[in-house]
């Protein structure tokens, strides 16, 4: 293990999986004791199980972040069972692919506004008190879409664009308390999360065509720059998102 993180309590959401579980795996490993939080319970204990086997220090918990009563009762059990909370990462999101004119076009709407740009708020409002006891530092989930617009996805485009809007304005807010707020945006990252749609469609082949390094991400390609922005590597940065993306943005 390394000592990047060492001290440190970090909360993970969508930890069950995917870019989640990568980063939680990653803070155990440089020190972090690790809130792996999902509202797929299953998946959240196998991650702690991930962790502790490899020697970390971890609980796992049931979460969903659209349910501000479900957040704050996971601060108040963390405050109680482990500790002040130094690192939060807002990574829990869904994604759904469809025109605006499709069937259930307003459903998809409304799901991912209150899981993707809702849910970071109602996390990040459980948690402040201690993120402000510890000056911690707040690591939010974006994307490439946070800046630029992909095929049938005006929902998540949004949410992704709200997601930045976000991470400014808390780093501005929060600066004076001495919280540091950043974010990532992920490019093309082979999840389960979007399985069905690199399966059923060329999605991948068409984002590839745009990467430079000719090659989809893994959810462990995320979890550097996530150690990066938690750690005192990053003492003087704010308000910024990080493109993890393969060169995407660049052409």
């Amino acid at each position: 293990m390394g000592g990047l993180l060492e001290g440190d309590i970090a909360v993970v959401t969508g930890a069950g999986s995917g870019i989640g579980r990568a980063i939680a795996v990653g803070y155990a490993g440089e020190g972090a004791r690790v809130v792996a939080a999902d509202i797929n319970e299953v998946g959240a204990a196998e991650t702690a199980s991930m962790i502790s086997d490899a020697g970390g220090e971890t609980i796992s918990a049931a979460l969903d972040v659209a349910d501000r009563a479900s957040c704050a009762a996971l601060a108040e059990q963390v405050a109680r069972d482990f500790g002040a909370v130094s690192v939060l990462v807002n990574n829990a999101g869904i994604v759904r692919r469809a025109p605006i004119s499709a069937q259930g076009a307003d459903q998809d709407w409304d799901d991912i506004m209150t899981v993707n740009a809702t849910g970071p708020y109602n996390v990040t409002k459980a948690f402040l008190n201690p993120l402000t006891q510890t000056k911690g530092r707040i690591v939010n989930i974006g994307s490439i879409q946070s800046h630029v617009h992909t095929g049938n996805a005006a929902a998540y485009t949004v949410a992704k664009h709200g997601v930045l809007g976000f991470t400014r304005a808390l780093a501005a807010e929060l600066g004076p308390d001495g919280i540091r707020v950043n974010a990532i945006g992920p490019g093309l990252i082979r999840t389960p999360l979007n399985a069905e749609n690199r399966a059923n469609t060329d999605m991948e082949a068409k984002f590839l065509r745009q990467t430079p390094l000719g090659r989809a991400g893994e959810a462990e390609d995320i979890a550097g720059p996530a150690i990066f922005l938690a750690s005192a590597m990053s003492a003087y940065v704010t308000g910024t998102l990080i493109p993890v993306d393969g060169g995407y943005l660049t052409l």
